[in-house]
């Protein structure tokens, strides 16, 4: 049986990942194992480590990485150095990276420093900030890339990587949002005690080179909030730098009936939230992929989106309080579902698919450059 090792650092990641492990996790060809690290140990975040167990999955080892959120630097060395040895004891024949954080990065790098094929999950995506060039990076690492569509794949081979490596197969957490497995938003609005007839979403996160705007913006997107006299469902940010700021900021809502605070929300739950919300508000990438697949607005706030997918139900708008208040008041009405923009909900069969063939085991170790 080839062994696959999938790493996992966030709540975002594994919902990105999950329909993958579960496609090999029964398969007689593959064995499936999980290194989970990052934001998933951490308690002050949800510890959703709780969540990749509840999968049942069999092979699943944990590691903590973290440092602080100021030293992003030692934590990618902490992560290569726990999942070197990691590697060494396992000797997977492919580890599957997704995204943007140092977690897939360190993947990346103990892979091809160790001769290990790495596949790369949709790479070859624009947003901003330091994720950009994380995301690049963990590219030219990897040997295998599943993109989420074909522009994705365009600029994977401007950056010279070979059309035989990349595979399309859409964003794997579409699989997830039209499955007939999600709960209802009766059963999810009891398991979090959520009392709203209506609401809105809010997630906000750092970025990473802005840093020095981050408290003042954080408050003008509470204080946003607050005077907009809606009912919000509020998920904290991830842990890069900056999220303090954040967090802090959120004491403004203490008390507060019309906003529920969670530290993280399970995949599953949070989508059928996000089916019946009214809008998504901040700057999560949720607004610009989950949220056009169910027709629901968007307000993105700042440049951390920049270049994402847009539709006509994303507005855009500064960090200004009352920028943020009139996009909330004046927000598009109908519901506009976009299709296919990442895919038709297949990725899992897709990314199946490729692993039973012999295209991706034939992938050449050694990276090779495709000139232009």
């Amino acid at each position: 049986m080839r062994k696959i090792v999938f790493l996992t650092g966030t709540r975002a990641d594994f919902g990105k990942i999950k329909s993958l492990v579960q496609s090999v996790e029964n398969h007689s060809e593959f064995e499936p194992f999980i290194f989970v690290t990052g934001m998933h140990l951490l308690t002050e975040y949800g510890y959703t480590l709780i969540e990749v167990e509840r999968c049942g999955f069999k092979n699943i080892a944990t590691y903590h990485n973290h440092t602080d959120e100021a030293t992003m630097d030692l934590t990618l060395a902490k992560t290569i150095n726990g999942f070197s040895a990691y590697i060494k004891d396992v000797h997977p024949d492919l580890i599957v990276v997704h995204g943007d954080r140092v977690e897939a990065l360190a993947g990346a790098i103990v892979g091809s420093l160790n001769n290990i094929l790495v596949a790369h999950i949709e790479g070859g995506e624009l947003s901003g900030t330091i994720d950009e060039l994380i995301r690049h990076s963990v590219s030219k690492l990897s040997h295998i890339h599943y993109t989420s569509n074909e522009e994705a794949k365009q600029r994977l081979l401007q950056m010279g990587e070979l059309e035989e490596s990349i595979f399309t197969i859409g964003s794997p957490d579409v699989d997830i949002m039209f499955s007939d497995d999600l709960p209802s938003i009766e059963e999810v609005k009891r398991y979090y005690e959520i009392n709203f007839e209506s609401y809105g979403i809010a997630m906000y996160h750092p970025v990473t080179t802005e840093v020095e705007n981050t408290e003042e913006e954080a408050n003008q997107f509470v204080d946003a909030l607050i005077e907009s006299g809606k009912n919000y469902v509020v998920i904290y940010p991830n842990n890069d730098l900056g999220s303090k700021l954040i967090l802090k900021a959120y004491q403004k809502l203490s008390n507060n009936k019309r906003f529920k605070i969670f530290p993280s929300i399970r995949f599953e739950y949070f989508l059928t939230l996000l089916k019946e919300s009214d809008l998504i508000i901040g700057n999560s990438s949720a607004g610009v992929r989950e949220a056009p697949y169910y027709g629901i607005p968007t307000i993105n706030i700042g440049n951390r989106q920049l270049n994402r997918a847009s539709s006509s139900k994303i507005v855009n708008v500064s960090h200004q309080k009352n920028d943020i208040l009139n996009a909330i008041n004046e927000l598009p009405n109908g519901h506009e579902v976009l299709t296919e923009i990442f895919g038709k909900g297949n990725s899992a069969n897709l990314f199946l698919k490729s692993l039973e063939s012999n295209e991706v085991w034939s992938i050449n170790h050694q990276k090779q450059f495709k000139d232009a």
